[in-house]
């Protein structure tokens, strides 16, 4: 039985990254129709929506308290909150290649973070394959090379906290979803979102008198449908992928099947695009897939004490 759950642990996982993969291209489609801190509060609206309809119809029981939710407030501020805040201000200052480089990073932090607060032990090629993946997305980010006119130390450092906050997230939804359950911290981690992302740019519009603006990208077919899949799939359901491989898996392992889904962004672009394959998107790839699959096969042993403690619990 835990083997089974594990397997689905890590479909959930590689499914999530599937999703992001092809997120870019909603994304290019809506930033070029609205603003992204507009994008952010339709594509959290959207999310809200989604989650709250089998809410409100008895189709999902939600055991959240109010103290639950002060416990899962440090969750939901690093992500999605703190996330998607510092990475799309990030980019405002930064290349999206520099951006994706830093992000990549994101294993390493995890397996640090989760070393010292959840005690993930990881074995030597652990680590190795781990920073093999991580070596495949800077490849494929530097190969496509690095605009340093658009790169500024504010847009570096907006980035990087950016990426600290996703595998601070890693770490600390890793503790919370083995103590509950994981539909619960995805729907406040969704509300969360919802109510950030929607004030700050209702804040901004109303002194501005462009609140009229606000909704205006809403009546194009092509942003609606980008919100759409951005806010239903590309951050609830893998809200709720990730949180539910989190619930089995370590903290590390779930982190570095993230970089899945810069090869399904590239792949994507051949298919969509028609962008051209070159011999660095095959190296990059290779890597990727060789840090993944060794870094979950080679896998240390030991249990890390939060596992432990979510195994004595059953």
């Amino acid at each position: 039985m835990a083997q089974k759950s594990i397997r689905k642990a890590y479909l959930a996982a590689v499914l999530s990254a599937l999703i992001v993969g092809l997120s870019f291209l909603f994304v290019k489609v809506a930033l070029t129709i609205s603003d992204p801190l507009d994008t952010l509060a339709h594509r959290f609206t959207m999310s809200f929506l989604a989650a709250s309809i089998p809410v409100l119809f008895g189709w999902i029981k939600l055991r959240t308290t109010l103290r639950d939710v002060v416990s899962f407030l440090p969750v939901a501020l690093l992500y999605p909150v703190f996330f998607f805040a510092l990475q799309a201000f990030g980019l405002v200052y930064t290349s999206s290649s520099e951006a994706g480089i830093i992000q990549a990073t994101v294993p390493i932090f995890t397996m640090i973070l989760a070393a010292y607060f959840l005690k993930e032990f990881t074995n030597g090629l652990q680590k190795v394959f781990t920073l093999l993946s991580v070596a495949g997305v800077v490849y494929l980010f530097a190969s496509k090379g690095i605009d340093l006119k658009e790169a500024s130390l504010t847009g570096t450092i907006l980035v990087f906290l950016s990426a600290l906050s996703l595998a601070a997230y890693n770490v600390m939804a890793r503790k919370v979803v083995t103590k509950h359950h994981y539909m619960d911290v995805t729907y406040v981690m969704t509300v969360f979102g919802f109510l950030f992302f929607n004030g700050m740019s209702v804040v901004r519009h109303i002194p501005a008198g462009t609140l009229s603006d606000f909704f205006q990208p809403l009546a194009n077919p092509s942003f609606f449908i980008s919100v759409l899949y951005l806010g239903v799939l590309s951050s609830l359901v893998t809200s709720f992928l990730s949180n539910y491989a989190l619930s089995h898996i370590e903290a590390s392992k779930m982190s570095v099947c993230n970089q899945i889904s810069t090869l399904v962004t590239i792949i994507a672009g051949v298919i969509w695009l028609n962008e051209k394959v070159e011999i660095f998107h095959v190296v990059g790839g290779v890597l990727i897939l060789i840090g993944v699959v060794g870094t979950n096969v080679y896998a240390s042993k030991r249990k890390s004490s939060i596992a432990r403690e979510h195994t004595m619990d059953q």
